[in-house]
Parts: C-alpha cells; structure tokens; sequence
C-alpha cells in the first residue's frame, strides 16, 4: 500500500480524480487537503466517508507547518496538485488570490515535498495540473499547442499558473525533485462549480435565467471530459518521465456559442421525452413548448479573452498510449444527465456561492 496526497481534492477535477484513484488503487491510503474555499465542496467525497484508507484534511497548501506535518505522518509517494484558483473572470476582478494560492501555494508544496524527500526521492512523484492557457491564445489556421509552444499567458489566472509551472520546473532541474507537469484543455463533468460555462447553461437553461454569451460567441475551445482527464493524469502519474510536461486535449474543438447551442439542444431532447423533467423544471422553455436556444443572450466581451485554444496530445499518446475516449456529444449528454439528477447537488450552490458570483459578474443572481 502507498500513500497519495492530492490537494484541491474536493474541488471538480480533484473530486473525479481523488474517485477515479480509488478505483484504480483500493488499498493506497488517500489524503484531501483542501481549503474548502467557495467551488470546494466536502460533500462530493461523501462516498469515501467510511473508508479506513481515506483521509479528509480541511487546510490551506500555503501553510508549510501543515503541509510538513502531513509529509512526515504519512511519507507520501505520490502527490498530485490540483488547489488553485482557477476562474479567469474573477483573477480580472481580484487577482491576489490567484497570486497566493497558485504561485505562494505551490511553491509551499513544492518545499514541502523537497525536504521531505531529499533522502529519498526515489520511487516519488510529484504532479503538478496545470491548464493550456498559459500559452496564450491561437489564431483560426494555427497549429495546435504542444509542450514545447512558448508560454505567453493573457490573464491573471493564466499568468499565476505560468508562475507555478515555471517553479515546478525549477525544482525538478534545481533540487532534482521527481516532478511531472500536465496542461489540459478545457475540462468538464460532474461537480463542475457553476461558474464554469457548462454548468452554468446547463443550470441557467432548466432555470429559464439568460445565457450569457460573450463577444460574438465565436471564441475555440478544446474540450475535455473530466473522467478522460483524470486517466491521464493517473497514467503520467504512473508512468510518466521524471521532469516532462504532458499535453492532455480532448482534440474536440467548438466555438462557444455553438457549444451552448448543443447544451440546449440535449436539455429541449430531454425535457420533451420526459413529461415528469418539464414539471419538475416548469421554467425551462423546453418545458413550455420552446427551445432553450431563446434564452441566448449576447453580454460584452471579457477583457482579454482569448480567441482559440487547442491542445496536441501526441506525445502523451506516443510515450503513453493514451488518448481522450469520451465524444463531445456523449459527454455532454452525460453532463446534462447529472445535472438534471443533481438538484441535491447543486440547489444548495444556488443559494449561496453561486449566486454572490453572478451577482458580482452580471449585476443580478440570475
């Protein structure tokens, strides 16, 4: 049996790894140290509430007295660092918070880790998740990211994961700590905090509230099911070389607008095929005889939105073998799925966080 530390673990990619790592590993002992800041939801490991080999802890990466304690309690072999700030709207609101978790936070980790290990690094590992909006942002004919494209962040929050690869790297060549790095696409899927674009048409479309459309709707993204992600990250975990970078992509690209536009779609098939979904949600214009593609509304553009993004994954596939399984319309359709049976979930999102959120972004909790 090993023991894994996964920070970030109650948050939605942490979550669907942290169960993801249970299957593939029954025996390992799991630690969650979380901050339960407001997208950190506790209950989403209520699964693991009885298991002997789990470990719940409430607690901030930046504390280095904490995060020793942990390493010499249960001599981790494996961390895997997904606490970050990671919302792009709110960094061009307030970024100090992006700043002390994702830059203070890791560099925290990464200490932590170091002296803990300096023994003995052999047989370790420590992960580092980061995002391929460090890159910057593509043109229409350019050629997808790769591990090697120059590093060009356009916001705060990209910029702060900049900063904590850049540190991730500097252990690994510095002090020789065994580190990979991983920079995903866009991810989505269950316990995904409705902030995020999917969620939030998902949510605003059964709700009958607009769905904010930025600029012309015509920004790229590669799209990512969160479980296709978390394999990844448990085969590079496992298997990958000490000191690379690995590209994960769904290699499904789609403008925004018509993303939203197959979110809608899916709801309008689901709603009509089920009387008992359009009592339920009786605001959704599925459920009046309309189609959710009205509540489509154009707001301005974010500052500084990048166009396109686009993740080549070749190397992952030719070092590892591995490459997103999961469609775009399978997974989407499975993500309104959870949604739909999800009230338990999120109803209570909707009452606090959440709508602060949308409050503070659109003027009103939609």
């Amino acid at each position: 049996m090993s023991s894994i530390l996964i920070t970030g673990g109650a948050g939605f990619i942490g979550t669907n790894s942290v169960l993801h790592w249970r299957k593939l590993q029954p025996l390992d002992r799991i630690v969650v140290l979380d901050a339960l800041t407001y997208a950190g939801n506790r209950s989403n490991l209520d699964a693991l509430a009885v298991d002997p080999a789990f470990t719940f802890v409430h607690g901030d990466i930046c504390d280095g007295g904490l995060l020793k304690g942990l390493f010499e309690r249960y001599d981790f072999q494996r961390v895997v660092h997904f606490a970050a700030e990671s919302h792009v709207d709110r960094s061009i609101v307030s970024s100090e918070a992006f700043v002390r978790t994702n830059v203070l936070g890791t560099h925290a980790l990464l200490e932590a880790a170091r002296t803990a290990w300096r023994a003995s690094p052999e047989g370790r590992r420590f992960h580092h998740i980061s995002t391929d909006e460090v890159y910057g942002s593509l043109g229409p004919d350019d050629a997808p990211f790769t591990e090697t494209t120059r590093y060009d962040p356009k916001s705060p929050y990209a910029a702060s994961k900049a900063g904590s690869d850049f540190l991730a790297r500097s252990y690994a060549h510095t002090y020789g700590l065994p580190v990979t790095i991983s920079n995903c696409s866009n991810n989505y899927g269950p316990y995904q905090f409705p902030e995020k674009l999917v969620p939030l048409v998902i949510l605003n479309a059964l709700m009958g509230k607009p769905l904010p459309i930025y600029g012309d709707g015509m920004n790229v993204r590669d799209w990512l099911h969160v479980e296709d992600h978390c394999a990844a990250i448990a085969l590079v975990v496992e298997k990958g070389r000490d000191g690379e970078t690995y590209n994960i992509g769904g290699g499904q690209e789609m403008p925004n607008i018509e993303l939203v536009g197959l979110l809608c779609d899916t709801i309008d098939a689901r709603i009509v095929a089920d009387p008992a979904l359009a009592t339920k949600f009786k605001d959704c214009p599925a459920s009046n005889g309309r189609r959710c593609r009205d509540l489509m509304t154009f707001v301005p553009d974010r500052p500084g939105h990048d166009r396109r993004y686009a993740i080549c994954a070749d190397k992952l596939f030719n070092e590892l073998g591995f490459r997103a399984r999961i469609s775009l319309a399978d997974g989407m359709a499975r993500t309104v799925d959870w949604y739909i049976g999800g009230e338990a979930w999120w109803q209570p999102i909707q009452s606090g966080a959440y709508r602060d959120w949308m409050k503070q972004q659109y003027g009103t909790a939609h």
